[in-house]
Formats: C-alpha cells, structure tokens, sequence
C-alpha cells in the first residue's frame, strides 16, 4: 500500500476543487462550499459508548425521546387512515395520515391498560381501536368510544386524546420529536436542502426499501457509511475508479457532508507496480490492485489466490485457509469474488459448475455478459480505450461517465440533465442529519437509516431506502413496501439492490467483528482520524452534546 502523508490534511493526488474546476458543466454553489471541522484535541470515545447498557439507557433518555429523527417516508401512509409503526429502542410511535397533507404521530400505547395499538402497519383505518378492550379513538387522537363508560365514571373524555408527538415533513419523510419543548424543525435541519436543488427527494418516490438486524451497536453500524476511509481495505475492488483518500469532508450544523470523487483511481494505487492485464475478461478472476496477486474464483466456491512471488493456496469464501503454501488473504476480495452472487451470477456459475456448458465454456463468457462486473472494471476498460491508464488526465473519463448518467436520466427529467455537472453524476456525496439520517446528494437514490434494535446494545436495524426521480409530468409510482431480511441472510436476498447488495457484504462482514472487538479489547477508547473521519467526529461532538444537556 502506498502512504500518502503529505504533511496537510489531505492525500497526495488530485483535489476535489481541482475536480470541481475541470467539469465540464457550471458547478453549483453548494459544491463549492467548504467547512471543514475545527482543528482540535484527537476524537478518543469511550468504548462503553458502543457496549454498555447503562449508555444505551441514557441515550433513549437524552436522544431518542427529546431529538428530530425520520420515523418514515410519505409515500409508505399514502391514503388518509394508513398508518406505520415506528420504533426506536424500547420506544414505539404510530405515525399517521389523518388528512391528504396532514400527519401526526401518538404514542403507540392504549391509554387504559397499555396494550399496544398496533403491533403492525395498516391501510385506511377510520379509528384506532385497542384489541383488548375496544378504547377507540378518531384519526386526529380525539377519544371515540370506551364500552362500559359508564364504569369509568371518573375519566373526563375531554383528557383522555392520544398523547401526540412533534411532526416536520422533509423531502418526503416524516420526522418526529417526542420532546414537546424541541427546537423546530426548520431550526435543527437547517439548510440542508439547499443540497438538493436540482433534484428535490420530494420529486422522488421510494423504488426501494429494504431492513436488516445487524449484530453490532447502531453507531457502529452507521460509522461504516459516513467515511470513505475503510475502502482501501474493505472495498480493494473499486480502488480504481474511487479517489478514497481525498474525499472533502464539510460540517454545516446539525449536518455534515462528504464528497467521494469516482472516475479518478486511489491515491494508495500511484506508487503500485502495474502489471499486464489479465489474459480473460471474467468478474470473477481479478488482480489484487494493491498486491498484484491474482484472486481466481473456483467451480466449489473456492478462490485461487497466486501471489507475485509464486506461491499460491486456495481459501473459502470468507478468506479462511484451505490449502497451499501461500497462508494468507484478502477476505474482502475472497468474499467479492466468490461470495454469495446475484441471480445473474448464479446462472453464471451454473454454467461453469456444468448444467448446460463445461468450465472452459464458462471463461469465453463476455465480461458485459456479466452482471457482477465491478465498477474498477469498468474504469480501467473506458481508461484503456482513452490511453488513459496510469497517471494521465482523468477529466474525460469523468464527462464519459457523466454523459452516460444524463442519457440514461433524460427520459425521466428532460432537459433539466443538461444543468447538472459532472461531479453531481459521478461523485458519492453523502450526508448525516444528527443522529441517524443519512441522504445522499445530487442524482444518487441511496437513504440510510441506522437505529437500536429494542434494548440490547449490540444489536441494530440497518435501512437502506432508494429514492429515485419519476418523469415530471407522470404519476407518481406507489412505494416499495420494506423488505426484511433476516440477520444471517445474505444482502444478495434483496436483489432489488443490485450490485449495492455484494457492497454491503462487504461493509457488514466487518460489523460483528467490531463488536466482539470492542468487548474484548484491552483500551478504553476508538479513536479517529481529523481529517477523513470527520463526519464521525462531528457525530460524536453532537452527541456528547446531547447527553450532556439537562
């Protein structure tokens, strides 16, 4: 690997603003803002912040019953009387449509013995009516009907409406607050959609939703998404095409921004030896882009791995050792090459494994017919047809790029694609809303939302939403319903990801690692970077803030 101190905060290699200088479209005024976090003592958080009950109690007391968080989007309560869940910790909310452009939000409890009032999401309710005993009241809270009122004598009516909870709508979601005494909305979020001028989330409709319990803390979870510091070792596949070590990093607020260029290869890759090519074109055989050595994927599942030197072994998917004299490897590239595929890649496999065409016929299969042919792939092929491979100008492969996310888009938005820029077509611009929320910019669909799963701190809920642009002048598509995968299933069971699922396979092997890590290590505290771990730094300075209030 290559290090790329150069005694500032940023990598060797190109600049974000150079970047921003080169496009080929005029750049909007919200790319060019810059805030970086205040330079200060190092970020050192107490392990017990991601392992210990007595925290995860404190932080339903401190955050989640007094902060603005997104409970769900619009589109999933499209009709008056639909109604949704919402539980965070131990707390559980009903969010509901009680009118066309109207929506509140109540304690999920019966206020006569406690029951929950609904343990699922529902469709066009004209009442909430407990179960248990039929205490009944209207959409807007207002009590309706108690049987036997008559043996209540001492319950005035006029006091008995559903405790309501705080309601902001943004971008098409729904925020609560259960705090009465919360600051605003419009206060907290600031001026985050000022990010999203070309393509507003409320000109959007939700394609997909997909839910997943993870065994690690929900801040765990999430601090693998807010950094693109983790790609060299997690992603190594996509080094080619991700300039990770020179991400801009801004905080505005409640809010902080990240900015990943694509189109431009890693700063670790600039003092790597190149070597040719690979004789075949198949995804599953690929060069270590750090190591040199040769991942090649077997029939059984396996992966060959040579090194330069000549030793090679073989190794399980999830990188253990099976045989050889080479005894160690990337688990990374063994779980991206011969983990669990998309459907396309099984059919792929089946090929190869013998049910309609023998090994050799499987290595004549083109690469484009290849549904899990990685994004570094293709950068080196769009590279290699420009002369472009190695240290030369990267402005027109990122125009390439662009201009083929604007055709593909124009028959959805028009002419409005020909005032994007490139960097808003090809660049993973990533955001965090304090605590949980976390939008992605410009044209990219990718929502996130992390949260505790009940009260154990070791465990949470990961969402990953796509949001994504209809044609201005066509009816809005319904919602994609969410999508719950269990724990120890593959992410490549929502296939509605697409390549994103293999991705997270990659991102939430590491998660469970980490929680057993901190239980077991010998330091108090984690530490992050100043610079590429900002927005976690701004987390965790927002959150200590929180837990620290009256």
């Amino acid at each position: 690997m290559t290090e790329t101190l150069t005694g500032t905060n940023r990598s060797a290699g190109v600049a974000y603003t150079q970047l921003l200088a080169d496009d080929s479209h005029p750049v909007p005024e919200y790319l060019l803002r810059d805030s970086p976090i205040e330079e200060g003592e190092p970020t050192l958080v107490p392990v017990e912040r991601y392992t210990s009950r007595e925290w995860h109690d404190l932080e339903v007391e401190k955050i989640w019953k007094r902060v603005w968080q997104m409970a769900c989007h619009e589109d999933d309560i499209p009709d008056v009387g639909d109604y949704l869940r919402y539980d965070v910790a131990s707390l559980s909310f009903l969010v509901v449509r009680t009118a066309e452009e109207e929506f509140k939000a109540y304690y999920n409890a019966c206020l006569h013995r406690g029951r929950m009032l609904r343990q699922e999401d529902g469709k066009r309710a004209r009442d909430l009516r407990c179960a248990y005993h039929g205490w009944t009241w209207n959409l807007d809270g207002s009590l309706k009907e108690i049987p036997c009122q008559w043996d209540f004598p001492y319950v005035n009516t006029d006091e008995v409406s559903l405790p309501e909870v705080k309601v902001a709508r943004w971008g098409g979601f729904v925020f609560i607050n259960p705090d009465p005494d919360a600051e605003p909305f419009e206060d907290f979020v600031g001026d985050l959609a000022d990010h999203f001028t070309l393509l507003p989330y409320e000109k959007r409709y939700k394609e997909a939703h997909v839910a997943k319990v993870l065994r690690c803390n929900w801040k765990v979870a999430q601090e693998a998404f807010m950094e693109a510091y983790h790609v060299v070792a997690t992603h190594p596949q996509i080094l080619a095409g991700i300039c990770d070590a020179n991400s801009k990093y801004d905080v505005f607020g409640n809010y902080a921004r990240a900015i990943t260029p694509n189109g431009v290869p890693s700063p670790h890759l600039s003092n790597v030896p190149q070597e040719e090519p690979l004789p075949d074109t198949s995804a599953f055989k690929m060069r270590h882009p750090l190591t040199n050595a040769i991942y090649d994927t077997q029939p059984d599942s396996t992966v060959l791995v040579t090194h330069p030197d000549g030793r090679s072994g073989v190794f399980t998917a999830g990188g253990t050792w099976v045989s050889g004299d080479l005894g160690d490897a990337d688990p990374h590239m063994c779980q991206w090459l011969a983990g669990k595929q998309l459907e396309a890649d099984d059919e792929y496999w089946n090929n190869r494994r013998g049910n309609g065409a023998s090994e050799d016929d499987g290595d004549d299969i083109p690469a484009d017919d290849i549904a899990a042919e990685s994004a570094a792939d293709e950068l080196d092929k769009r590279m290699e047809q420009l002369g472009l491979v190695g240290d030369g100008p990267t402005g027109s492969v990122r125009e390439i790029g662009a201009a083929a996310m604007r055709d593909g888009l124009r028959p959805v938005l028009g002419d409005l694609v020909d005032s994007v820029p490139d960097a808003e077509l090809n660049d993973s611009i990533y955001f965090t809303l304090f605590p949980n929320f976390h939008p992605w910019g410009s044209f990219n669909r990718i929502v996130y939302r992390f949260r505790p799963n009940g009260n154990n701190p070791d465990e949470s809920i990961m969402e990953c939403l796509y949001l994504a642009p209809y044609p201005l002048d066509g009816e809005r598509p319904p919602a994609a319903p969410i999508h719950w995968i269990d724990v120890d299933d593959d992410w490549t069971e929502a296939s509605e990801l697409g390549m994103l699922a293999r991705v997270f396979n990659q991102d939430t092997y590491n998660l469970p690692r980490v929680q057993l890590g901190l239980h077991a290590t010998k330091w108090d505290h984690v530490q992050f970077g100043n610079y590429g771990e900002t927005k976690i730094r701004h987390f965790h300075k927002l959150l200590e803030a929180w837990m620290a209030r009256e």
